[in-house]
C-alpha cells in the first residue's frame, strides 16, 4: 500500500487470529476488503508470550476447520511460535489480502456521505466498514496497588519471558489464572522461590475419562453458552497444557511442590504486601467447579452409555498444605528475599483509534454478537462476543462467520435498484 488515497468496501484492523478468520469469511462471499496489521501477522503470539508457551487447547480443537497443524498430532499442545506460523500459512492458503505494518491511526465517520475516513501511517483510506479485530490483548493491565518501589523488578506476564530473565531473588506472581499458574509453575521448576497470589476462579480438569476437558465443554454445551453465569464475571481460568493431558492445574500439589500461595493481594505498604484472607475460599470455589464439571461429565457418560474408563483417581484432594491452614496475611518483600512482582493481571482494550459513536461510557464496545450500535461498524475477538468459546480459535472463526453474513447482506440491500434504476 502507498501513501496515496484508497478505497476499500470493508477494512479489518489487525491480522490476529480474528483478522484472519473475518478475511477468510469475506473472501468466500466475495466482499472486497483489505486487513491492515502494524506488526506481523499473529504477531502478539510471537512477542507478547512467555518463551515456553503452547496452546492451552489440543491441536484437534484450537484451530480453523480449513487447516490442521502440520507436524503435530491431534492431542499435541503446539507451541505458540508453531501457532503463529499456523495463522501465516492459513492466511496464504486463501491468499488473504493482509497488508503488514501499516498502523492505523484514527477511524471516523464520514459527514453528509456513506463510510469511513481512515487515517494509516501509509496514506489514507475510504473505507464503507470497519472490522475492529484487534482482540481483547491490547494494554498490558498493572492494577494501582503496584509499589513505587525501585528495588523491585516489576513486569507484566506479557513482558515475560523465562527465568534466567529475571534477577536473582524470589518472585511474587500476583493473578493465578492460566498465565500466572503456568509461570509460578516454570519459575518454581526453575529454583526460584515463588509466591502466588490466588483469586477467584475456575478450575478445570485438563483430562478426565479419557478426554480432554474442551471436548466436556463442547458436549456439555458450555463452549455455545451466550452470557456468563450470575457473579462470575471477575472469574479467571486456571488451565494449561504445559504438561499435556496431565497437566490438571491443582493448587495443593504446587503448594506441595514448593510454591507459597496467598490470597488475593490487597496493598503494598512501606515494602509490606498485604493479603485478602480468602484464599482458603477462593481454592475452595475453583475445587467446587472442578468437581461439578467431573459430575456432570458422569452424568453425560451414564445417560448416553458411553464407554469410558472409570478414573477415580480424579477425585482425591490432598491435605491442605500450611499455606491454607496458616494463610499469609502479610509478607515483608525484602525479608521474604522477594526481588520480582510479575502481574499476571490481564489486559485492557484499546480504541482510541476508533472514534465512532460505538461505546459505553465507560469505553466498552456496544455490540450485539459484533454488529455495534454504530452502523457499518464491527468488533471482532473478544470474549463472550457471541458465546463462552468466543475468544478460542474455532470460537472466532464462528463469530467472523456470522459478522460477514452480516455484512455481505447489508451489500445486497444496498445494491438493490429499483425498476427506473435498472431500465435506466
Amino acid at each position: 500500500m502507498t501513501a496515496t488515497k484508497t478505497e476499500i468496501d470493508t477494512l479489518v484492523v489487525g491480522a490476529g487470529q480474528a483478522g484472519v478468520a473475518m478475511s477468510e469469511h469475506l473472501t468466500k462471499l466475495g466482499v472486497p476488503h483489505l486487513v491492515l496489521e502494524r506488526n506481523r501477522i499473529a504477531e502478539r503470539w510471537r512477542t507478547a508470550r512467555w518463551d515456553s508457551l503452547v496452546a492451552n487447547g489440543p491441536a484437534w480443537h484450537d484451530r480453523f476447520p480449513g487447516l490442521e497443524f502440520n507436524g503435530y498430532g491431534p492431542d499435541d499442545f503446539v507451541p505458540k511460535e508453531k501457532v503463529a506460523d499456523y495463522f501465516v500459512q492459513y492466511a496464504e492458503k486463501f491468499e488473504a489480502p493482509i497488508r503488514t505494518g501499516v498502523e492505523v491511526k484514527q477511524v471516523f465517520r464520514n459527514t453528509n456521505r456513506p463510510g469511513f475516513t481512515v487515517e494509516t501511517s501509509e496514506g489514507v483510506i475510504q473505507a464503507n466498514r470497519i472490522v475492529a479485530a484487534t482482540g481483547p490483548f491490547q494494554k498490558p493491565s498493572i492494577p494501582p496497588i503496584a509499589p513505587q518501589d525501585e528495588q523491585i523488578t516489576q513486569m507484566h506476564s506479557a513482558n515475560y519471558r523465562n527465568p534466567q530473565d529475571l534477577p536473582e531473588g524470589g518472585v511474587l506472581v500476583v493473578g493465578a489464572g492460566s498465565s500466572g499458574v503456568q509461570i509460578a509453575d516454570e519459575l518454581n521448576r526453575a529454583g526460584k522461590k515463588v509466591y502466588l497470589s490466588v483469586g477467584a476462579h475456575d478450575r478445570p480438569p485438563r483430562s478426565y475419562r479419557n478426554r480432554d476437558f474442551v471436548w466436556w465443554l463442547g458436549v456439555l454445551g458450555e463452549w455455545d453458552a451466550e452470557a456468563m453465569k450470575p457473579g462470575t464475571e471477575h472469574v479467571t481460568i486456571a488451565v494449561t497444557g504445559a504438561h499435556g493431558s496431565k497437566g490438571t492445574v491443582d493448587f495443593r500439589a504446587l503448594a506441595a511442590q514448593g510454591i507459597n500461595l496467598v490470597g488475593l493481594t490487597e496493598n503494598f505498604k512501606e515494602g509490606v504486601a498485604t493479603f485478602a484472607p480468602n484464599l482458603v475460599e477462593n481454592i475452595a470455589r475453583g475445587d467446587d467447579n472442578y468437581f461439578s464439571l467431573l459430575d456432570a461429565a458422569d452424568a453425560y457418560i451414564e445417560r448416553n452409555g458411553l464407554d469410558l474408563p472409570e478414573e477415580p483417581e480424579a477425585r482425591r484432594k490432598l491435605p491442605d498444605p500450611e499455606c491454607m491452614t496458616n494463610p499469609i496475611l502479610e509478607l515483608d518483600l525484602a525479608e521474604a528475599g522477594i526481588s520480582t512482582i510479575i502481574w499476571a493481571t490481564g489486559f485492557s482494550v484499546d480504541y482510541s483509534w476508533l472514534d465512532v459513536n460505538a461505546f459505553d461510557s465507560n469505553g466498552k464496545p456496544q455490540h450485539q454478537r459484533g454488529v455495534s450500535t454504530e452502523p457499518g461498524v464491527y468488533f471482532i475477538g473478544l470474549p463472550w462476543l457471541s458465546r463462552r468459546g468466543s475468544t478460542f480459535i474455532w470460537g472466532v472463526w464462528h463469530d467472523a462467520k456470522h459478522i460477514a453474513d452480516h455484512i455481505a447482506t447489508q451489500r445486497k440491500y444496498l445494491e438493490y435498484q429499483d425498476a427506473g434504476q435498472r431500465n435506466a
